[in-house]
């Protein structure tokens, strides 16, 4: 038991690193453009080409991992995203950051995959459910540790892109000395057609992709945002690190009132706050910090609420047997709103102005409640009684953490393949561990043999001795000795 909550602390420390490394480089190219005078359209396709590498990676990125291994593709991916980071000062072009944000998000969704299969290999119909809270306040924390972080030096210089390549290399240092059995390959993603999950659960659809929008615009154009109004380095640094923690106290009181209300009334209710949020921090956030402040935090966290509300609506209008499939739909869709969201508020931004942006969010955020108001409310309502549990997920993970949720009823512990069908990096380990364990098993076996035999020579030389020393004393005397002598 203890090795088992030793390995799994391991494995969230690799996580935490690599998710502040992630949220650092992010903040820190989207100043570093701002600085540079680059246009806000540059800036949407830098998050649009970081999102397109994040879905490619998440579905095709276990090729690596089947070939080499586990510990070796975490290298591998490791090793190509801090060479696309420590590449940022060096190659001073936009269009050659695009490329390198496209590699970024690949390398981090195969990071991500490979962590996450020890999460999933570790994971019980006991603890999944533990182990999922964890991942997601684990993630939020991290994240927002990432943006703090941004404020510790310039943008301009090196010395940042230095430390987000140390943080994603140190997060390959836990993993490697986890003394957790290495995990099956995954499986790639399943797939399950936009139309088809459209038709069966248009709601849930339309709020991951609403989600998508406004999480994927904050991120990547809220920094430049702030700073054209006037704010230091450090204080965006700390705007962006304050609306990312606001997320961890929403995510269970949003889950809570869905419980009781239901799962629809509540994405609409988050939808609307939010961009009453959203037109807050336009009308009020350029005449107070404060202001700024609170209603972007506010936004931010309701905009991550309404992922997994999302997904838990969706998973109410599917069969169970497609929870996982569902689930990795629900993922490419935020995707795309993560894509499309930022290039449609970096044209308005870069026509209409920078206020243009959290009314932009307003409008799409408003929209989209409308849409599942009016026209889905019919089909995709579902009594209270009927509802699954719900669970707080985050949209930045790979599938396979959608198979450890608590709401997927196929889900079987430790149901990897053998250890023959694994790849010769996995069965070489497995094989030096058992060897170790078989080795250390036999030398106590030794141990414990030679300790049996020391006592019993040196209970007969006590025996012995005990019997001269009689004799000596009485001679040829025929009574036997006294009883207990």
């Amino acid at each position: 038991m203890k090795a088992m909550l030793t390995s799994v602390v391991a494995l969230f420390v690799s996580l935490a690193l690599l998710q502040g490394g992630t949220a650092m480089l992010g903040t820190l190219i989207a100043l570093r453009l701002g600085l540079d005078g680059a246009s806000q359209l540059m800036l949407g396709l830098m998050m649009a080409f970081y999102s397109a590498g994040f879905i490619l990676g998440a579905m095709r990125g276990v090729v690596v991992i089947r070939k080499v291994g586990h510990i070796r593709a975490f290298a591998v991916y490791a090793a190509l995203a801090c060479a696309a980071i420590l590449a940022h000062p060096i190659v001073l072009d936009h269009v050659a950051w695009l490329a390198m944000r496209f590699v970024f998000g690949f390398c981090v969704a195969g990071l991500l995959t490979v962590t996450e299969s020890w999460i999933h290999d570790r994971a019980t119909n006991e603890t999944r459910g533990k182990l999922l809270g964890v991942y997601t306040v684990n993630y939020y924390a991290a994240f927002g540790v990432g943006q703090l972080l941004v404020g510790l030096g310039n943008p301009s210089d090196f010395i940042l892109y230095s430390g987000v390549a140390m943080l994603i290399v140190l997060s390959l240092v836990p993993l490697a000395l986890t003394q957790s059995l290495i995990p099956s390959t995954p499986t790639d993603a399943e797939g399950l057609s936009w139309r088809r999950l459209v038709r069966q659960a248009p709601a849930g659809t339309t709020g991951a992709l609403a989600s998508g929008i406004a999480l994927g615009c904050f991120l990547g154009l809220a920094p430049v945002y702030a700073l054209d109004y006037g704010l230091s380095v450090a204080q965006v640094s700390g705007y962006m690190g304050f609306s990312v923690l606001c997320a961890i106290f929403v995510q269970w009181p949003a889950g809570w009132l869905s419980d009781r209300l239901g799962r629809l009334p509540v994405v609409v209710g988050l939808q609307l706050i939010a961009a009453l949020a959203a037109l807050g921090t336009a009308l009020l956030g350029p005449v107070s910090m404060v202001a700024l402040f609170a209603f972007s935090g506010v936004f931010y966290a309701l905009s991550t609420a309404m992922y997994p509300m999302s997904v838990a609506l969706t998973t109410d209008q599917v069969d169970s047997s497609q929870m996982v499939a569902a689930c990795a739909a629900m993922l490419r869709t935020f995707g795309i709103g993560t894509m499309v969201g930022p290039l449609v508020a970096a044209a308005a931004m870069q026509g209409l102005g920078n206020a243009s942006l959290f009314v932009f969010l307003a409008a799409a955020l408003v929209f989209a409640a409308g849409l599942i108001q009016i026209r889905f409310r019919a089909s995709d309502t579902v009594p209270l009684d009927e509802q699954g549990a719900y669970v707080a997920v985050t949209p930045v993970s790979s599938p396979l953490m959608a198979e450890i949720d608590p709401r997927n009823e196929d889900f079987d512990a430790n149901s990897g393949t053998e250890p023959s069908d694994w790849d010769l990096a996995d069965k070489l380990e497995i094989l030096v561990m058992e060897t170790e364990d078989l080795v250390e098993q036999r030398v106590e076996e030794a141990l414990e043999e030679r300790v049996e035999e020391a006592l019993e020579e040196r209970v007969e030389e006590l025996l012995e001795e005990r019997v001269e020393e009689w004799l000596e004393e009485h001679g040829n005397d025929p009574k036997p000795p006294p009883a207990g002598s």
